[in-house]
């Protein structure tokens, strides 16, 4: 009889664990595991920066790279910091040989793949800035995927030299 209760103990502990799990999931709160960085469904953002701004600039551009490492396609579907008044995604397109910026509603992380947010291409937008971004600060960003949740990204703030060696990244863009 001891042996039937422990049994009944034991999956009831289980199944309770997995539920919340899969509650902390579905709500897109980051589910850390020891020897495990990044978000519970694969995705992995590294190489998270941003421009110095000088002076009474008050919008600051943000970059990084997310890694899908999972089975299946994410997207990117929405950023906030507390560093500005509004924080966006953009892009830059070519209008007739002139670029301009353009907001998008998200950015698609494949499976297996991955995004880059760089000078002229994706983006964040940092609008409305409270104080300049000076050259070794951080902060943070919360991105917002449509299956991973939300994910908090330290961005450290580089200064005018080393945004170049940023920009000559190898990595390849993928998603829109």
């Amino acid at each position: 009889m001891k042996s039937v209760y422990l049994k009944a103990l034991f999956m009831t502990a289980s199944f309770f664990s997995g539920l919340a799990t899969v509650s902390a999931h579905e709500h897109g709160k980051k589910i850390e595991m020891p020897g495990h960085s990044g978000i519970s469904s694969g995705i992995k953002v590294h190489h998270a920066w941003a421009r110095a701004t000088p002076g009474l600039v008050k919008n600051g551009g943000a970059y990084f790279t997310a890694r899908n490492n999972g089975r299946h396609g994410d997207r990117i579907v929405g950023v906030s910091s507390n560093m500005s008044a509004k924080t966006e995604m953009h892009t830059h397109i070519n209008d007739k040989g002139v670029m301009r910026m353009r907001k998008v509603d998200g950015v698609n992380v494949p499976a297996g793949g991955e995004v880059v947010f760089k000078p002229g291409g994706y983006h964040i937008m940092l609008l409305g800035l409270h104080k300049p971004l000076s050259k070794g600060d951080q902060f943070s960003a919360t991105l917002i995927f449509e299956k991973a949740g939300k994910h908090t990204v330290a961005f450290t703030v580089m200064g005018v030299g080393d945004m170049k060696h940023q920009m000559k990244s190898k990595h390849r863009h993928t998603g829109h």
